[in-house]
């Protein structure tokens, strides 16, 4: 393998000025469109860039093109889907994904891969849950980080994705997501602004929705005020395929690059705009300019590169590993011992579900069959096969029943791969319901009848309503979606080869009812209302007290972890947690500690417990050593919607380190000192809001002293005048009690206003 040497950034950012300085205003429209399905425009001294498909693996069509993936694309590594690699909670595995995914790119001559996908689980029925991580920003984001380091060390651009609020396929490209400011910055927002800050993507991708009424294509706050202004992010706003309502509109919002090609016509009407007046010309600079940049640093990071296929897909198989996650395990039926008679169960078991539908939809290199990884974990195993039921709904399903459990019965142990098949979830479709197949249902139930040691091993994009499946099975592997290795990787955990550590990075609900954003979804009448407000996944089941069947961040093991002791420390305005953990159990094994925060004394509403960090550690038996985990400022603010700015409110914080959310272990309370937080006064301010400002309170006091008898004579009723008292604006209470003339409400205001003035000197 040669590699060129990728010029400074510095030298790409003088490259893109001279080049778009040269431009006439038509080159510069035109570099604002694509040339083809995946291609930008070659405009004078700037090359044409390779846009295609991710992210878990680049789906590159030298033929037919589309981005739905009905059409072919080249052999590549299927790496397990964003709803497997979450599970591993390993930012430097998604970082050597994103290296192996850059490899593949360069070898296919791919500049930008579309991903990663960061957008919030808010519903177990998105259709495209499988492309996203989890329901939380803080683990989304820094896997998502992790990605984009990996992917752009390489040479190859990411594509953040899809910006914003974009948790529902139902009715895509009209609906909007109606959010408040504080979910849509603490949960929607969050995890993208954590990649740009700390990743710097080459490029982000708008959605197709819109957010709160206006197109994300011409959303001019989301992409210029947020993104740009306060983000800092210096790259390209691309659309996503056909997103692009208006070109103009969007140009103006801050949208860069339209794609698809070929978009003449727009880059005409952006030409005219120019010149009628209607559109500021800096606006089409700007876009020219990210779009160049976009293409210089492509051409100048491209490195000929051949990659190793059978590396690729070994790396496949032990991310695959690491993103299983053991639910159950009664008795420890698991691991398995590789002799006897096993019968292996189920269509997946030679037909594997390990990618979902739709644009990311890759061609892999090689398939690893479940059924044949286990032949070769246990050769000296008596190993049968019965397929169990169909995926189609057409066969002869009783037929296939019964030979299942005949199979079942004259074993030593069976292992049932259930699960939804490709037709069932896709991008383009929400799911109705979140419901196994009833007739998996009905076959693991007569298995379980004839065969007590059953193991069922789970393939899905999307949460699966689990019950029955806990209440028939003693063990059970949640496999999520695993790439192309992942019959590989399931015979290693259920062999004993690899120690399971996944932990589940979304809420297994009891029930789909149970689910936060159950009454508002998929919307109605082209809207989404986020009534659930702050309380997306874990967070909207905990403040309800709500049982779940396994909590986000779940996951066992076969062996067993002791957590001895936690300190906190401050490290600037950070703090770090010193987690020991020892390994109380007989294998070798992996644990993730995770550090839940909360605040029970808080001024706002808050959930009982938020993620904010996590670390991994591997012990051998009965060793112990340990985990330091940052927590930063940043994850413990909230989004203050009358200031508009983030604020860490001060007081007392208890950090739980723990192995779930809903398993703590070890707990500490620490006091941190919050931001300054004043609000200017007005007319409208309460009584209780200035007494509580000790300047306010005394500048007031005279005031107020004349009509004081009046509102303390409810006392003589039993009446708490002063808890009465604080809810009354001042204004009003001045008017309808003090008999306050316009002279007297002027004094009042002048009041006001020196007292803001002395806050803002301070």
């Amino acid at each position: 393998m040669t590699d060129i040497l990728e010029p400074t950034t510095a030298s790409v950012e003088d490259m893109t000025t001279e080049a778009v300085r040269a431009l006439s205003l038509a080159q510069k429209a035109a570099l604002g469109g694509g040339a083809s399905f995946w291609q930008t425009k070659e405009v004078s001294d700037i090359p044409s860039a390779v846009l295609t498909d991710g992210p878990h693996g680049v789906r590159f069509q030298s033929g037919a093109s589309d981005h739905l993936g009905i059409s072919g694309s080249d052999p590549a590594t299927c790496f397990p889907p964003a709803v497997g690699l979450a599970q591993s909670w390993d930012p430097e595995l998604g970082s050597r994904v994103g290296a192996a995914l850059a490899d593949e790119a360069q070898s296919a001559g791919v500049g930008v891969l579309l991903g990663p996908g960061i957008n919030i689980k808010r519903d177990p029925r998105c259709g495209r849950n499988f492309e996203y991580f989890s329901e939380d920003p803080l683990l989304t984001g820094v896997l998502g980080a992790a990605w984009v380091r990996g992917l752009q060390s390489g040479g190859v651009g990411a594509s953040l994705k899809h910006f914003a609020a974009n948790n529902t396929e139902h009715d895509r490209m009209r609906s909007s997501s109606e959010i408040d400011a504080r979910p849509l910055r603490e949960i929607y927002l969050r995890a993208f602004e954590r990649v740009v800050r700390d990743a710097r993507p080459w490029t982000v991708m708008c959605s197709y929705n819109r957010i709160n009424g206006v197109l994300a294509s011409q959303n001019h706050w989301l992409l210029t005020d947020v993104l740009r202004d306060e983000w800092g992010f210096e790259g390209a706003v691309v659309s996503d395929w056909g997103a692009v309502a208006d070109r103009v509109a969007a140009v103006a919002a801050g949208l860069d690059l339209q794609m698809p090609g070929d978009t003449s016509v727009d880059d005409d009407a952006v030409v005219t705009a120019v010149e009628n007046g209607m559109l500021d010309p800096s606006a089409v600079d700007r876009a020219a300019r990210a779009v160049a940049r976009t293409a210089l640093l492509a051409r100048n990071g491209r490195r000929n590169v051949t990659y190793d296929v059978e590396a690729h897909h070994a790396l496949a198989r032990e991310v695959a590993g690491r993103s299983i996650v053991l639910l159950k395990n009664d008795n420890d039926l698991l691991p398995l011992t590789p002799s006897g008679s096993i019968a292996v169960l189920g269509s997946f078991a030679t037909e594997p579900r390990f990618q979902g539908g739709g644009s990311s939809h890759v061609n892999p290199t090689r398939i690893d069959s479940p059924l044949e990884e286990i032949r070769s974990a246990a050769p000296t195993a008596r190993i049968v096969h019965a397929k169990g039921f169909t995926t189609d709904g057409f066969g002869p399903t009783e037929i296939l029943h019964t030979e299942a459990v005949q199979a079942a019965a004259g074993t030593d142990v069976a292992i049932l791969f259930l699960g939804l098949a490709a037709n069932q979830e896709s991008e383009g479709f929400d799911r109705d319901h979140i419901e196994l197949p009833v007739e998996q249902v009905s076959l693991l139930e007569a298995v379980v009848a004839v065969q007590p040691n059953t193991v069922v091993v789970l393939s899905s994009g999307g949460v699966l309503r689990l019950s029955p499946v806990h209440a028939a099975a003693p063990a059970i592997l949640n496999g999520a979606l695993l790439g192309q290795a992942a019959g590989g990787a399931i015979a290693d955990v259920l062999f004993g080869a690899i120690n399971p550590s996944g932990r589940l990075a979304e809420t297994i609900p009891l029930r789909l009812q149970d689910a936060p954003s159950f009454p508002h979804f998929p919307g109605e009448h082209s809207r989404v209302r986020y009534g659930e407000g702050i309380f997306v996944g874990y967070r909207g089941y905990d403040v309800r007290d709500q049982e779940v069947l396994y909590p986000f961040g779940h996951g066992l093991s076969y062996t067993s972890f002791a957590y001895e002791a936690l300190t906190l420390t401050a490290d600037g305005p950070d703090l770090v947690a010193c987690v020991t953990v020892r390994n109380t159990g007989t294998r070798e094994g992996r644990e993730i500690v995770q550090l839940y925060a909360s605040m029970p004394g808080s001024v706002i509403s808050r959930a009982p417990r938020e993620l904010v960090g996590f670390g991994t550690i591997n012990l051998a038996p009965g060793k112990s050593a340990e985990v330091r985990i940052r927590i930063e400022r940043r994850d413990l603010a909230y989004w203050h919607d009358q200031l508009e700015r983030w604020v860490v409110e001060g007081g007392d914080y208890r950090i739980t380190a723990g192995a779930s959310s809903r398993d703590p272990r070890l707990e500490q309370t620490l006091s941190i000192e919050g931001n300054s937080i004043q609000l200017p006064f007005d007319l409208e301010s309460t009584i209780g809001e200035l007494m509580a400002h000790p300047a306010a309170a005394e500048a007031l006091g005279a005031t107020f002293a004349p009509v004081m008898p009046t509102l303390q004579g409810g006392d003589d009723l039993g009446m708490d005048m002063a808890k009465m008292m604080a809810s009354l604006p001042i204004g009003r209470a001045l008017k309808n009690f003090g008999g306050g003339s316009p002279e007297a409400l002027q004094h009042l205001q002048e009041l006001l206003d020196h007292i803001n003035a002395q806050a803002l000197q301070e």
